[in-house]
Order: structure tokens, then sequence, then C-alpha cells
């Protein structure tokens, strides 16, 4: 298994803090956000990490992270020239990840759960992890049939969603992916969205999910990053308690 970061976009919800460096390099209470999925991979088992970032703070990366060796990674960096959306950026890593399966995080994603075990369990098709949120209209929003158990829509950002259930920052995808994003079109954003190569795999009958019980969030505007943070600082007084 191969592990993918995305910690391209503009960061624009945060300016102008994303003038003086990428969001993903921000704090999150005592840690740059970044390190956050970071963690998450390592704690997966997942070693050989790609970072996807833009051009702007790019060695910005390379400075803070090295070659990973302090996380018990092995890192490697690709530069996405054009904000294209997160499957065009998942795109950029295919000789990276090979034929080997691939578990991609977005760079702002914090993650209570572990999903070690559902690295160790994938054998074929995707997966994706949904939460249960407030405000489901910011996110992807995944539709499940009571009957059966199975994904019957996902749309991304709708007016009126269909359920609670967001799609996290978090996939895994087989060798399939690349066939996928090859004949993507661009949105009405103009990005290549992930809700897309996730609709694909649904119809195919290939995609599995899991509903997480903790804590997650994604830290990219100032609201989530300071919940976020004031999360991370609870969760580190308890652990020194």
């Amino acid at each position: 298994m191969k592990g993918i970061i995305l910690a391209g976009g503009t960061g624009s919800r945060l300016m102008p803090l994303t003038k003086i460096t990428n969001k993903h390099l921000l704090p999150i209470y005592d840690k740059p956000m970044i390190y956050y999925p970071l963690e998450t991979m390592r704690n997966a088992g997942v070693a050989d990490v790609m970072i996807v970032s833009g051009r702007g703070h790019a060695g910005h990366f390379l400075e803070t992270l090295g070659s990973g060796y302090e996380f018990g990674l092995r890192l490697s960096y690709m530069i996405q020239e054009h904000p294209g959306g997160i499957a065009q950026a998942i795109g950029l890593c295919k000789d990276f990840v090979k034929t080997d399966n691939c578990f991609v995080i977005l760079g702002d994603n914090i993650f209570e759960d572990s999903l070690k075990m559902d690295i160790d369990e994938f054998d074929f098709g995707a997966k994706i992890f949904l939460k249960k949120v407030p405000h489901p209209e910011r996110f992807g929003v995944v539709q499940i049939d009571g009957a059966n158990g199975k994904i019957v829509s996902i749309e991304e950002k709708p007016k009126k969603p269909k359920s609670n259930l967001a799609q996290t920052g978090a996939y895994i995808f087989d060798a399939r992916v690349w066939e996928i994003i090859k004949k993507l079109t661009p949105s009405d954003r103009g990005e290549y969205e992930v809700t897309h190569i996730n609709n694909s795999y649904m119809r195919a009958g290939y995609l599995k999910y899991r509903i997480l019980n903790g804590y997650w969030s994604d830290a990219g505007t100032f609201d989530s990053m300071l919940a976020a943070g004031e999360w991370v600082r609870k969760k580190c007084k308890r652990g020194r308690s």
C-alpha cells in the first residue's frame, strides 16, 4: 500500500494566513496541520508516502518534513502546477503508486479513529470513510439504502442533502483508479472531483465504506481550525492527567 497526502490548493478561506505559507503547515494547537495525516498514515502502517502540494510554498514542506525519518516514513514530493481538484492531484501519483493500492488523505483532515484495520483488510475496489455531521451541505454527502446498507448516491456539496453523512477526506483505491481518472471530465466548479471517482466505483459495485465513531475534522476554515485545535488541546491534557 502506498500513501498520498494532498496538500495543494490556494487556501483562500484562510487568507491572509496563507500568504505566509501553505495552509497545511499552519498550526493545529502544538503541531503543523500536516503532522496529523502523517501520523494517521504511520499508525495505519503505510510507510511510503507522497505529498502533493502547489508551487507557492512547496519548499516549506521539504524544510519542515525532510525525508520523513522522524515520522518513521519515507516521503516523496510532487508539485501540482495548477489547482485542478482532488482527482487531478491523485492522478499525478500514478508513477509513484504503480500497480499497488493507495491510501489517500487530504492534508487538512484530522482523524481520531485508527484506520489500520481498514488498510490491513483491504483487497480490491475502493473504500471511503463517513461521518455524521450537522452541516452536510459543506461536504460530499453520501446516501445509504436502509434496506441493503449499500451506497446509492454521493453528491458534492448539495444544497438539499439527502443525509447527514459526510464523505471525509480519506480514501483507499485499487489500481482501477487510474483508468477512472483518465476518463473524468471537470465538474461545474472546473475541477476533477474525488466524488466522481467514488461514484464510478459505486456504479461498478466496488465501493465499500465505514462510518467513523471518533472525532473528525477538515481544518480548512478559521472556525474548524480553532475547533480542531481545542479538541487536540483537550486530548493532550487528558493524556497527561
